[in-house]
């Protein structure tokens, strides 16, 4: 599915074929045709083995030596070989904790032949046609049921798949079917993928790579974009345009406050704080307020009135200038964590924790909450999430 929605989305699977002769495997072929699923055109993309190949095919003799034997005497480009051998290696790392055996004593199963190498192969080649320098990924469906399996039924996800996307997003629709394989989860995870909502981009390209089976209800389709950072993410972002709102509050519970605040974000204010002044008569009293946009203005009033004991508002028109910001998933020793990152211009400037996230690794693990956010911040540096 991953590589034929890169053939949907243009790049030429005679040329992702040509680049393939270069790996020493040999007896199949690559076909592609387009097919329906739920009313969506999608490109479905097969690995044609011949039966004599089949027949010859063992799977003890397709170990990790075996694959990186085959990988090393390819004339691909030194960084797809890299990268190759990076998502072979996860398989069978993966395989190789599911079945309690060492590294070098496992073997792949329906995984594990020529159809695998040119899958994991063909779309990193269909990666590099297309110019694809960076990967994002929406949460991963991984069906649910059983399925069959050279070790017998086994439950969807495979063991495999699910410790392949260990700390990563998942969810299941409840369709009874392998949604997510191995193979599939070895390539998301394996490039990198960051796994946030659709970044801000100009799409130039979609594609649409058809999975084998027809779903009732939905389409059976890996759905990718392709396209360019928008001009306006590359610098701060002057001048937009806010509407200020403001109230004075001195004669309601301070347990109200959380849950007002709470309802004003989850409608879309950019950004709500309490202050605390004195008003009339020394009366002591708290000042809210909630940035938004113009088109939110009517909700956010009629929450304020409504949650709260205020008779009058005051706004005004104001403008912000702020830093991009962008949310990624850093695996650390601790787990997965949520860093915000500001960029001025190309450059890191900010880097930011999730607190939630840091909370929540402080009471499982028992150490101080600095602690945790700063070697957190340490390995984001080693990563390299302060540079571009």
């Amino acid at each position: 599915m991953c590589l034929g929605a890169l053939v949907d989305a243009g790049a030429d699977i005679s040329e992702i074929a040509k680049y393939l002769e270069k790996i020493p495997i040999k007896n199949y072929i690559l076909e592609s045709r387009k097919v329906l699923r739920n009313g969506i055109s999608a490109t479905k993309v097969d690995v044609i083995i011949s039966k004599s190949a089949i027949k010859s095919i063992k799977p003890e003799n397709r170990k990790w030596k075996d694959i990186e034997k085959i990988i090393k005497a390819s004339s691909l480009s030194d960084e797809i070989k890299q990268k190759g051998s990076h998502i072979f290696k996860r398989l069978f790392e993966a395989e190789a904790k599911v079945h309690g055996k060492p590294l070098d004593k496992v073997h792949l199963h329906e995984i594990g032949g020529v159809d695998c190498i040119v899958d994991i192969f063909g779309t990193l080649i269909g990666l590099d046609m297309l110019g694809v320098k960076k990967v994002y990924a929406s949460p991963i469906n991984l069906g649910s049921g059983k399925v069959k399996t050279e070790h017998g039924l086994l439950p969807v996800p495979a063991p495999a798949t699910i410790e392949l996307l260990r700390d990563f997003p998942v969810y299941s629709s409840g369709i009874s079917l392998e949604l997510t394989t191995p193979t599939g989860a070895a390539i998301i995870t394996g490039l990198g993928a960051i796994f946030s909502a659709l970044p801000e981009m100009k799409i130039e390209k979609i594609g649409y790579g058809a999975g084998s089976s027809d779903i009732l209800n939905m389409p059976n389709a890996l759905r990718i974009f392709l396209g360019e950072q928008v001009e306006g993410k590359k610098e701060a972002r002057n001048n937009d345009p806010v509407t200020v709102i403001e109230t004075n509050i001195d004669d309601m519970s301070p347990q109200l406050y959380e849950d007002v605040m709470e309802k004003l974000f989850n409608s879309g204010a950019l950004d709500v704080f309490l202050q605390n002044i004195i008003m009339k008569k020394g009366r002591p009293a708290i000042k809210l307020t909630v940035i938004a946009g113009e088109e939110d203005i009517d909700k956010i009033a009629d929450i304020l009135f409504q949650e709260t004991t205020t008779i009058g508002l005051r706004f005004y028109k104001a403008q912000r200038k702020t830093l991009n910001r962008e949310i990624v998933r850093l695996k650390t020793k601790y787990g997965m964590v949520r860093i915000k990152l500001s960029r001025l211009k190309d450059i890191v400037v900010n880097i930011s924790p999730e607190y939630d996230d840091l909370k929540a690794i402080s009471k499982k693990t028992k150490l101080p909450l600095k602690k945790v956010l700063n070697d957190i911040l340490v390995e984001a540096k080693i990563n390299r999430l302060h540079i571009v």
